[in-house]
Parts: C-alpha cells; structure tokens; sequence
C-alpha cells in the first residue's frame, strides 16, 4: 500500500455512541509536518478546557496556502499519528471523506453528523487576526464556540482585530475556560500560552538543507 493510498485508521465513527455528550476540541491545518507547536496547543485544550479528545483536521488543501512543498496527505496523517503519541488526540483526515474544503462547512458537517458531541474550535491568535479572509466566518463562531491560543508575535494585533472586536462582547474569561464547551455559541476565549519557537516552515526548510548536503 503506498502513503498516497493509506487509511484513516482514527476516523472517529458518526453512528458509534461513544461521541454522545463528549467533548470534542477540533485543531484544522496542513500538518506539513506536525509538530510541537501543535502538541503544546492541544495539551494546554485538553486540560484548560476540559475536553475528552483533540481531533487534528489534516487538510487535503488549504485554500489560502500554496500546494508547493505540501506533502500528501496520507503522508501528514501518518507524521501526525507518530507525532501525537496520545490516545486523546486523534489526527484524521476526515475533512477528505466529508468532501469539505472551507472550516465552516466542516464544522457544519460534523455538527450534523455527531449532533450530541460538544465541539471546540481550536486556533492560534495568527488565525484570529485573518480570519475574515475565511469563507462565511461570522457564521464559524456561530457554528461552536471558539478557543484562540496566543502566539508572541500575533496576540496583541489579533486581539484588536475585526473579529475580536465583532464578538467583543462574547468572549468569556480565561477562568472560566472549562465552561466553554458547554456554552452556546457565539462564545470564545484567549488563551496565552509559553513562546513555542517550531514552525511548519522552519522544519521544512531544515529537512530542504539537509536532503541537499546529503546530495553533495
């Protein structure tokens, strides 16, 4: 079987019970590769908000990033499942069986296939501060309530940013952050977090320079 070709061997299962009442933290993104970044993340919503599990979304594509240097996807889903190493994260391309492209059909899609799981959307403040550059996003936060993470160089302009002004007044307290789960949406809370220095970017550029001294 080639990585082209590989199974979701985590696809969490619409019809099986074990979703009622759960919740649920949904982290989207290329995964190209994961990395520590996204574990601190998923670590600080599994214990700060009080979830049962982290699905990691494996995009096929992200509609605002370029395909150059994007590995495929099976390839990012098998470099997720090593780089998780937690049965509370679940990394999946589900996003691929679903047929979606844009977060908030997602989101709309799973809400109505897992109609009882308590879903979280999970993103960094750099998101925070574009995402009126995402299709229909007023209607994402109305979809589940949002948990933003911050990042050093992104949290202060993404806290003044159009969205973060637009829902200004329903963003709940960093206290009462394990509530947020259960909380009808629009609601969203911040979420500083220690300066994580790996990127996607930076390992690709590495494993680029090594592959190329190897060569020579």
């Amino acid at each position: 079987m080639t990585a082209r070709s590989a199974p979701d061997p985590r696809a969490p299962n619409p019809l099986s019970g074990m979703w009622r009442g759960r919740r649920v933290g949904l982290l989207g993104g290329s995964f190209n590769p994961a990395h520590q970044a996204h574990l601190l993340v998923t670590r600080q919503a599994l214990v700060r908000l009080g979830l049962d599990e982290v699905w990691w979304l494996v995009s096929p594509q992200n509609p605002l990033k370029s395909s150059r240097d994007m590995a495929p996807q099976a390839e990012r889903l098998a470099e997720a499942t090593r780089v998780s190493s937690d049965r509370r994260i679940r990394p999946t391309i589900i996003e691929t069986a679903l047929g979606t492209r844009f977060t908030v059909d997602t989101l709309a899609e799973l809400r109505r296939r897992f109609p009882l799981t308590r879903f979280v959307w999970l993103m960094g403040a750099d998101n925070l501060q574009q995402v009126t550059r995402w299709k229909h996003w007023t209607r994402l936060f109305a979809l589940a309530p949002v948990a933003i993470f911050g990042r050093p160089t992104y949290s202060l302009r993404a806290m003044s940013s159009t969205a973060a002004k637009r829902f200004g007044t329903r963003r709940i307290p960093v206290e009462q952050a394990r509530d947020l789960a259960g909380m009808v949406p629009p609601a969203w809370t911040f979420i500083h977090l220690r300066h994580e220095p790996t990127s996607a970017t930076a390992i690709r550029a590495a494993r680029r320079a090594s592959s190329r001294s190897s060569v020579d």
